[in-house]
């Protein structure tokens, strides 16, 4: 019999991660006029227009938006049996002289940041590039850390942690799914 999941943070703890990560991020921001947010796609980028939502309240700008589709990317390529199915990438803002905040859901290997990151720099050369994980989750395999973080959860390689966003999903909350 599989242990159940258990949740770590419903859409009200969500939402308290989210307001302190805009926060941090703000405190951090010496000129808000130049600062964008990229979500990684799938969830990064409803959590990057929340932040963004945070931010407009805490320094008044409106924070451009964008979001990064990594398949091209990816080191694994090669590895799946199917075709990858590509979602676009779309930024309508320069990315050259910018502070960049890439926003992802979970931080685990580091490997979706760096094909981020590669994503990014094809694009233009930003003033400077910072991370913001909702969950951090350990495990790295590349020298990559994020510098504005909602939960640090220690896990097993085994464990999954899901993410659950609205509109991607029906409910905000974020789970420990146990391994096998």
């Amino acid at each position: 019999m599989s242990k159940p999941s258990k949740r770590l943070c419903d859409a009200s703890q969500m939402g308290e991660m989210i307001a302190s990560m805009a926060r941090a991020l703000a405190g951090d921001t010496p000129t808000a006029s130049q600062l964008r947010l990229v979500g990684i796609r799938r969830r990064g980028h409803p959590l990057a227009l929340r932040l963004a939502e945070a931010l407009r309240s805490l320094v008044g700008l409106d924070v451009p938006v964008g979001v990064v589709d990594i398949t091209l990317y990816r080191d694994d390529l090669d590895h799946g049996s199917r075709w990858p199915v590509l979602l676009g990438t779309e930024i309508s803002f320069d990315v050259d002289g910018a502070d960049i905040v890439l926003v992802d859901d979970v931080l685990y290997t580091g490997r979706t940041v760096r094909a981020a990151l590669n994503t990014i720099c094809d694009l233009g050369r930003p003033a400077r590039v910072r991370l913001a994980a909702l969950i951090d989750r350990g495990h790295r395999e590349l020298p990559i850390q994020p510098d504005v973080v909602g939960l640090t959860v220690e896990t097993r390689r085994d464990e999954r942690i899901q993410v659950r966003v609205v509109p991607a999903d029906p409910v905000d909350e974020v789970t420990r799914v146990p391994g096998p």
